[in-house]
């Protein structure tokens, strides 16, 4: 028996508990966006859902029903033989598909005849979906949000990661976003879709403690190409914040390191480079793409600091007030950045 489930909050899904988490839609479905963690098993491949539909429009409702079962079952049986070979009788999954309709009504069907306990989303994705967007574009965000600000490489990702460690809740926006948030801050495979971030972001949120500060980097309102969702940016812009201060050339060697893979491929770095022209004019980018083709790559970056991103990120910063701490430190090894996250738990402890 197939057991339909209703989530009313995203808090719910994360608490369910279900051993795997099944998305049966077509490829290019689950690519754009899916529940994270949930693994893709499809009852169509992206054809076999076009021809499906294309028989549903074109020719007969009952013949695409038919073509589409059959289609169902041999796929079903791929993935019982592959994916699902190890799973033991005490297994528990849940499955969605779109609306939660014919697709993962009958895989769930299949699986629950075996004697798995199967679970299915009432609604589907869609459902989820409308979960994700209730939280993060119409309701206040009920989390109180802490600012780490900073300059491009004061180590700002790299505190993050030592709170974290340390026990601190914490939102990496640009690890969810796939990127480092600058202009020469891409990174190899592209930025997810918006809504595969909004996803991403939902879920962690819903993991949180609201009685307990969220640390998070100051960004713009874009990271590449990817929106904040207004609710997480509402709470960004009235947030308090803590700022970061560190010296221009630790800084320039950190960014030497954590641009590693930018730097590897000198034809894309200059390429990005050009981007900077109708900003400082074609004279000095040239020289700064000198500069990285002569391998002076932390001179670049100091260079890169204090002529364009310190004066864009003042510009930019929507940091209000007076921030709880400012933070000076000396360099961004290991050990500093251990201890600014010592000093940011002790500024926020209750």
């Amino acid at each position: 028996m197939v057991n339909r489930v209703t989530f009313s909050s995203l808090q719910e899904i994360a608490a369910a508990g279900f051993d795997d988490i099944i998305d049966v839609r077509a490829p290019a479905e689950y690519a754009e966006d899916h529940l994270p963690g949930a693994i893709s098993l499809p009852v169509f491949s992206d054809e076999e859902r076009a021809r499906v539909g294309t028989i549903y429009v074109q020719e007969d409702p009952f013949k695409a029903r038919k073509v589409g079962a059959a289609l169902v079952a041999r796929n079903a049986a791929a993935h019982l033989e592959g994916a699902l070979a190890d799973r033991t009788g005490g297994w528990r999954p849940l499955v969605y598909c779109w609306r939660g309709g014919q697709r993962s009504g009958s895989f769930a069907s299949i699986l629950a005849q075996i004697g798995w306990r199967v679970s299915l989303i009432e609604g589907g994705y869609k459902s989820y979906r409308r979960l994700v967007v209730q939280m993060l574009y119409d309701q206040p965000l009920p989390h109180r949000l802490v600012l780490i600000d900073g300059g491009t490489g004061t180590g700002k990702t790299d505190l993050l990661a030592a709170l974290a460690d340390q026990g601190a809740q914490v939102l990496d926006l640009e690890d969810m976003a796939h990127h480092r948030g600058s202009l020469l801050g891409g990174r190899d495979g592209g930025q997810p879709s918006q809504k595969a971030f909004e996803s991403r972001l939902a879920m962690a949120l819903a993991a949180m403690d609201p009685a307990r500060p969220v640390l998070v980097e100051a960004e713009s309102a874009k990271i590449g190409r990817i929106r904040i969702p207004p609710s997480v940016w509402q709470a960004m812009l009235s947030a308090d914040h803590i700022r970061l201060e560190v010296p221009l050339q630790a800084r320039a060697q950190y960014l030497a390191q954590a641009y590693s893979d930018v730097i590897g491929d000198m034809e894309e770095l200059c390429a990005r480079l050009s981007h900077l022209a109708p900003f400082h004019g074609h004279d000095l980018v040239k020289r700064w793409q000198e500069m990285a083709r002569g391998g002076d790559h932390q001179a670049l970056a100091a260079d890169l600091v204090a002529v364009h991103y310190d004066p864009s990120y003042r510009r930019s910063s929507r940091c209000v007030g007076a921030p709880l701490t400012v933070l000076s430190l000396a360099g961004l090894s290991s050990s500093d950045i251990t201890a600014a996250a010592t000093e940011v738990l002790s500024v926020l402890a209750p």
